[in-house]
């Protein structure tokens, strides 16, 4: 799956820790999910989408 969380994390100025800390997740886990490496649970990516105050179709999309 690919996502945008890099980009929408840099455009605020948030470093990996800085959002792992607002989702209560690991560095690690933001650094997996930015390398698409990870594709996080439905609830994660419904945290993310809050967030960024965008829905999750914003921020993820299922490759071809």
């Amino acid at each position: 799956m690919k996502n945008a969380l890099k980009e929408l994390r840099k455009e605020r100025g948030w470093s990996q820790q800085d959002l792992a800390e607002r989702l209560g997740v690991s560095r690690q886990s933001i650094i997996a999910i930015e390398r698409e490496k990870y594709d996080p649970s439905l609830d994660l990516a419904f945290k993310i989408g809050r967030v960024f105050g965008a829905s999750i179709e914003t921020i993820f999309t299922p490759e071809p």
